[in-house]
């Protein structure tokens, strides 16, 4: 499977985006776009999911309003992991017996992986549930997070912590589409690579069903 290096740095987002640019994001239409509450009627079939029994997780989609255009809060994951090593991902996890809700799993593991307080996210929607082919039923949590925050990551789970851009998330000049061999299997998967980082598979996926649900608004 793919591997993402390690960058000591974010990148700055003040080089990668400009004020007009952050003007592109609609953000009424992006709360338009998201389900009010989550939903297993509609859901992504990563390929090479099957109808083996899934475990339910719930990831925080966290969009920071930073003053030079919105950000995408990532994490890139140790290397020493169980489930998805070294990978970019969302702050987020498996569901426990004592969550309320698929919200207050994203709200918690946030909290546990990065040190983002509950109180500093504003949810504004759900995106359909992304069914994994590692055996995941990730409910995708979209949140507003207003600067300034005091992130604390967990140095056990988390390497780093960064931020892209969200209209370069949602260009789709940057979607790629890869293909690798999984457990005997061709795969393919999606990617947006962004400078030293290779955000893929789940999390580009997840990505990826926020630009389709925001085009498809945009011709409704």
């Amino acid at each position: 499977m793919p591997r993402s290096r390690t960058k000591k740095k974010p990148v700055p987002v003040s080089k990668t985006i400009s004020g007009a640019q952050a003007g592109a994001v609609d953000f009424a239409l992006l709360r338009r776009v998201l389900h009010r509450a989550p939903s297993s009627a509609l859901f992504i079939l990563e390929d090479g999911a099957d109808d083996e029994a899934l475990t339910p997780a719930s990831v925080l989609f966290p969009i920071v309003l930073r003053p030079d255009g919105p950000t995408v809060l990532l994490t890139q994951r140790t290397a020493h992991l169980r489930d998805h090593p070294g990978q970019i991902s969302f702050p987020g996890g498996r569901a426990e017996p004592e969550d309320r809700s698929p919200a207050h799993t994203a709200l918690r593991e946030a909290e546990e992986e990065v040190g983002l307080l509950p109180a500093q996210v504003e949810i504004a929607g759900y995106l359909p549930e992304y069914r994994t082919g590692t055996g995941f039923c990730v409910t995708p949590v979209v949140a507003f997070v207003t600067p300034p925050f005091d992130l604390r990551p967990d140095p056990f789970e988390v390497a780093e912590v960064f931020e892209v851009p969200l209209v370069f998330l949602l260009d789709p000049a940057n979607h790629q589409r890869h293909t690798l061999h999984h457990r005997g299997k061709l795969r393919a998967y999606s990617a947006m690579p962004y400078g030293e980082y290779f955000i893929w598979g789940a999390t580009a996926g997840m990505i990826l069903s926020l630009y389709q649900a925001i085009s498809a608004g945009e011709k409704a």
